[in-house]
């Protein structure tokens, strides 16, 4: 076999590297969300959230393998219906690298194929939260299975696999709409179907505080997220070998902390503002809020633009939740908001530093993948209803989740054992 040019070799083992452990940080932010999902849950579902997030992640990397990968990035003959195969792993070969050439890979696929797995994962942790305790378990991860095998990949073929909306020049770095919109979205369509939690709304249109249970793990779950988002925006950069890469990296980095840093201090000047208060669970959404609006481009705004996107992301954020509120929409995480109100002015806020993007490119990327996904987790989510019901009956919404579906309590030393 002839061997590879030295610096070749290196190159391709770094860019390898550096996109398995961005993978690794995106990964991570599954913790992330099972941390603040279970700081946000009253203390009596706290082990079903924390079971769920575990859950899901097992099951999205199984479907993507099975299927969603290939859906996503196999191609067809159309740019609006993908082709369909199965356990078609990613291509490995060590004689395309040898070619050499402007096609030549510059990581292993395995490694593409695990970022974008992670990626898969975290749509469907949006999801989790907002339907909290109320869901039944095993609705959720069927759910689940359809999410990750279908509906997100083929949203995802539409763009990043070279669909029509590629075509259409929609221009999303990170997936401020692909991956986050799209996890709002179908999170959407399940509270639509599934209603608000017991309580949570009065007869005379009051709206009661259900507050969660460990405000210390909410915050922990926000700094593994914001942590967990520079590999989710770097490792998007897909390579680092090179001079113009690794700068390019750098500057996704810092864009991506700055706006987090904007959407904390807005959502606090908001909350305290409409409020009167400093709200923690506010800033906390605002930090994520801010990281969500600059996923779509953190690459070409100077940090000062980046910290201008992400405020803007904090404020609208704050309106979306109550806004939500009002409508009856009951999110006990704030999941639809900061992962979709944002994520819609994420996808536009693009159009404020990228000259190749443009307004028609934007909106059909948010019309097409807002209509995909809602219309079809409606249907997913009627046909669940019907078969197997997504709710569980009012007295285990009453006695909590653990015990219910899983036998045991986060915290039994302070609630006491059911039995």
């Amino acid at each position: 076999m002839e061997a590879i040019d030295q610096v070749t070799q290196v190159a391709y083992a770094l860019d390898t590297f550096y996109f398995l452990m961005a993978g690794v940080l995106v990964m991570w932010m599954a913790a992330g969300f099972a941390m603040l999902e279970a700081g946000l849950v009253r203390s009596k579902n706290t082990v079903e959230i924390l079971t769920k997030n575990v859950a899901l992640f097992a099951v999205a990397s199984v479907m993507y393998l099975l299927v969603g990968y290939n859906i996503m990035y196999e191609g067809s003959g159309s740019s609006v219906i993908p082709g369909l195969a199965f356990l078609l792993g990613p291509d490995n070969s060590v004689d395309a690298v040898l070619d050499g050439g402007d096609d030549a890979p510059y990581y292993s696929g395995v490694s593409d194929f695990f970022f974008q797995l992670v990626f898969a994962g975290a749509a469907m942790s949006i999801v989790s939260g907002a339907v909290a305790e109320r869901m039944k378990l095993w609705a959720f991860l069927a759910f689940a299975v359809v999410m990750t095998a279908v509906i997100y990949p083929v949203q995802g073929y539409w763009s990043w696999g070279g669909g029509f909306l590629d075509e259409l020049g929609y221009s999303d770095y990170a997936g401020s709409g692909i991956v986050h919109m799209t996890g709002a979205v179908a999170a959407l369509a399940g509270v639509l179907v599934l209603g608000a939690r017991k309580g949570k709304y009065g007869k005379n249109g009051e709206i009661n505080a259900l507050p969660g249970a460990n405000m210390p793990l909410a915050a922990l779950g926000t700094f593994i997220l914001w942590m967990g988002w520079f590999g989710f925006n770097g490792g998007s950069e897909l390579k680092l070998a090179d001079v113009d890469s690794a700068n390019n990296v750098a500057a996704v980095f810092a864009n991506t902390n700055m706006a987090a840093a904007g959407g904390v201090i807005a959502a606090l000047i908001a909350s305290k503002a409409m409020f009167g208060k400093a709200d923690l669970s506010m800033a906390l959404n605002g930090a994520l809020a801010g990281l969500v609006s600059i996923t779509a481009e953190p690459l070409a705004p100077g940090a000062g633009l980046s910290v201008i996107i992400g405020a803007i992301g904090g404020v609208i954020v704050v309106f979306s939740i109550v806004g939500l509120d009002k409508l009856k929409i009951d999110d006990p995480v704030g999941a639809i908001s900061v992962h979709g109100t944002a994520g819609i002015w994420g996808v536009l806020a693009v159009l404020l530093s990228n000259g190749d993007a443009t307004l028609g490119g934007q909106l059909a990327g948010l019309v097409a993948i807002f209509a995909w996904v809602f219309l079809v987790s409606l249907l997913v989510w009627g046909i669940l209803k019907a078969v197997m019901g997504i709710r569980v009956d009012e007295e285990a919404e009453y006695e909590g989740l653990d015990y219910i579906d899983c036998g045991m309590e986060a915290y039994p030393e302070f609630t006491g054992s059911k039995k």
